[in-house]
C-alpha cells in the first residue's frame, strides 16, 4: 500500500511538471481589487491560520501539500470573474487567463500584476518554481513554461483548494 501511495504521489507531481521558466512576466495591468479578509497576511501566525482555514486548506496553503489531480472544484470551471486567495482574499487570476491544460489542476497563463511571488522549489528532486500569494505567502501551486504559446507561454498549475472564485457582476 505504501508503494502505491508513493507511486500516486510521483505521478501527480509528474502531471504538473514542466520546464522551469527563469523569468515569469505578467502582462496585465495592476488590479485595484481590495483584499477581502482584513488582517490575514504574512504576519499571521500559524495558530491563527489553523483557526481560519480548513484542514485541507491549511495543508495546501501553509504546508505546501498538493490536491489530487482531476478532483478540484475549479479544474473544469470557466465562468467569468476573478479567482482570489482562499486564505486572505487577495485577487490572483482573472477568468480570461484560465485555460484547459488537461494536467488535472486549474491552469492560468498569467497572474494579476504583483499578486503572486515566486520561489525556487527543489522539494521533490527536481527544480520547479513555486507560486505563492504575495499578500499572505499561501502556497498556490507552481508555474511552468509549457502554457499557450499564443499568450504568455506560462502555465500556473494551481490547487483549487488554494483559490476561491468571485463571479463577475452582471
Amino acid at each position: 500500500m505504501k508503494k502505491i501511495m508513493m507511486l500516486m504521489a510521483v505521478l501527480s507531481l509528474a502531471a504538473c511538471q514542466g520546464q522551469e521558466k527563469k523569468k515569469v512576466e505578467a502582462k496585465e495591468e495592476t488590479s485595484k481589487l481590495p483584499v477581502k479578509k482584513e488582517g490575514l497576511d504574512m504576519k499571521t501566525t500559524d495558530a491563527e491560520w489553523r483557526k481560519v482555514l480548513t484542514e485541507e486548506e491549511y495543508a495546501i496553503l501553509r504546508q505546501k501539500a498538493t490536491e489530487r489531480p482531476f478532483t478540484g472544484e475549479y479544474y473544469k470551471h470557466f465562468e467569468k470573474g476573478v479567482y482570489v486567495c482562499a486564505a486572505c482574499g487577495n485577487p490572483l487570476f482573472k477568468s480570461d487567463a484560465k485555460f484547459d491544460s488537461s494536467c488535472g489542476w486549474p491552469s492560468f497563463d498569467q497572474a494579476i500584476d504583483r499578486s503572486v511571488i515566486y520561489k525556487e522549489d527543489k522539494s521533490v528532486g527536481m527544480t520547479r518554481t513555486e507560486v505563492m500569494c504575495a499578500n499572505c505567502g499561501g502556497h498556490l501551486g507552481h508555474v511552468f513554461d509549457d502554457g499557450p504559446e499564443e499568450t504568455t507561454g506560462n502555465r500556473f498549475c494551481t490547487n483549487s483548494v488554494s483559490i476561491k472564485f468571485i463571479p463577475a457582476k452582471k
